[in-house]
């Protein structure tokens, strides 16, 4: 028989694993749950008869405990299991913020590295990829650790190209700009030079 004491303590870890579970299932799973979202759009001057599916991975920031390789590894499954004929990975890799431990980016670009699609996976660098590699910044040239890590693992890293592709016989060019503000910290703001790339 609960006296009135042990039912109040009952009562209220109740009440304490209740509102845990809410706020978890409410604020915390979101942040961590991979989605997958759509979006479809035409070109003005793109070919009504070339359909192109992208699959494009953005804003990554590794760093442990919460965007480890493993986790990479899940979003490159995910990715793969989409079906795109281009996969293309949008900067950001690392994280830089101070209270952020890094992942090792030969860690996480090997995860990359089985992104799989026909027509290739292409990639270009943001601008924490570039303020994690204080050298390459004063340099201003080439490209910093991460760009390094990732080409050794397979992937092609753009910075101011281009590479034409053709699907179902109709060609297209994806083209890799660098980043605008990589260098604000040191050199100030940088244009991407768009005319020279195409």
């Amino acid at each position: 028989m609960l006296n009135r004491r042990a039912f109040l303590r009952l009562i209220t870890s109740i009440t304490v694993a209740g509102g845990g579970i809410a706020i978890y299932g409410s604020l915390i799973e979101p942040l961590f749950r991979l989605r997958v979202t759509r979006y479809a759009f035409t070109p003005l001057t793109w070919p009504k008869d070339l359909r192109l599916r992208l699959a494009i991975v953005a804003d990554l920031h590794a760093c442990d405990p919460w965007m480890t390789a493993e986790r990479v590894t899940e979003i490159v499954d995910l990715t793969n299991s989409q079906g795109a004929d281009c996969a293309l990975l949008v900067g950001d890799y690392v994280a830089t913020h101070k209270f952020q431990r890094q992942e090792p980016a030969s860690a996480w670009s090997r995860a990359l590295a089985r992104l799989d699609a026909p027509l290739g996976v292409h990639a270009v660098l943001g601008n924490h990829d570039w303020w994690a590699d204080e050298a390459s910044m004063r340099r201003g040239e080439g490209l910093p650790d991460v760009g390094k890590a990732m080409q050794d693992a397979g992937l092609a890293v753009y910075q101011n190209d281009a590479v034409r592709l053709v699907k179902d016989g109709k060609a297209f060019w994806i083209v890799g700009l660098g980043d605008q503000i990589a260098f604000v910290p040191v050199r100030g703001w940088r244009h991407p030079r768009l005319g020279s790339t195409i």
